[in-house]
């Protein structure tokens, strides 16, 4: 199975445990993690801090649960690390079939001169390259191989807005081509000091209706004064030892070859969407059942 499929899946389940919760069937008491991090999550409207970079301004019907409560969910759902880089997980409260991670990386200021450069089709080869030399860390890490089906969107980059956007379609591999795909649509936030991430999870065919989702959290985030893209010094500041077409191979490392890098950060994020556990969802569902009727 895909990397990308069970973290879809999740907030699929996710959303129909939550109509499930409605039985009057006892059920089993959501694990304390699950319970303290919906406890402490932000429901929009409202805003939240990320560190001291940027606001998001969680908009309504959404979920923002922070850390170290996002990182005790990842752990629970079978994702172990420090998870330093999540600065927080946003959630549907409706059956929407999306989950989105936010974090951020603080490489240093990212010029963006290679944009006006790249072409698409290259970058593709060389990540379907990259994803085929990192498939033997892949099942190490308990998952299965995958192969790269193409663009569900091509990168493209607005410089006015210092913001990347790209979606990339992936598969189990050897699976027909009729066979279900997952997608990331990703999008980078650009800031004086390095970059904010949102990655938003769901399935290929509900991309264009789930696509706003992501557009609406990256419109929801703004740096705050001094952090923004325009406030960098060169006299003063770190610039990063890569460009935005390192962004879209997946990439955030200092002189590192091409598929060691990949291999690398796949080794390290591919926990991060190998989630599963039907009790889990089922405690999600319930919690997000009760609060619901609560209010």
């Amino acid at each position: 199975m895909s990397i990308l499929r069970p973290l879809r899946a999740l907030a699929l389940l996710l959303a129909a445990a939550a109509t499930q919760a409605q039985s009057p069937a006892p059920e089993a008491e959501p694990p304390k993690a699950l319970t303290e991090a919906l406890a402490a999550a932000v429901t929009g409207p409202g805003e939240v801090k990320l560190d001291n970079q940027a606001t998001l301004k969680v908009p309504a019907g959404r979920r923002f649960v922070p850390q170290p409560h996002a990182g005790n969910l990842l752990r629970l759902m079978g994702n172990p690390g420090e998870h330093r880089d999540v600065r927080g997980l946003v959630l549907p409260e409706t059956r929407e079939g999306w989950f989105a991670l936010i974090s951020w990386e603080g490489g240093g200021y990212i010029k963006d001169d290679d944009a006006k450069d790249w072409n698409a089709d290259d970058l593709l080869k060389s990540y379907r390259e990259g994803t085929e030399a990192a498939n033997e860390e892949r099942i190490k890490l308990g998952g299965a191989a995958m192969e790269i089906v193409g663009w569900a969107e091509k990168p493209a980059y607005d410089a006015s807005t210092h913001r990347l956007v790209w979606a990339m379609a992936s598969k189990d591999k050897g699976a027909p081509a009729t066979a279900e795909q997952g997608v990331n649509y990703n999008t980078f936030a650009l800031g004086r000091e390095g970059y904010l991430s949102l990655n938003l999870v769901t399935d290929l065919k509900d991309l264009p209706q789930h696509k706003a989702v992501a557009q609406e959290l990256l419109g929801a985030i703004a740096f705050v004064d001094g952090k923004r893209y325009a406030d960098f010094d060169s006299r003063t500041d770190k610039v990063a030892e890569y460009g935005l077409a390192a962004l879209v191979l997946g990439v955030g490392a200092k002189k590192l070859g091409l598929f060691a890098v990949i291999a690398g950060f796949l080794a390290k994020f591919a926990k991060v969407f190998l989630i599963g556990g039907i009790a889990l969802v089922g405690g999600i569902g319930k919690l997000l059942g009760r609060n619901k009727n609560t209010a």
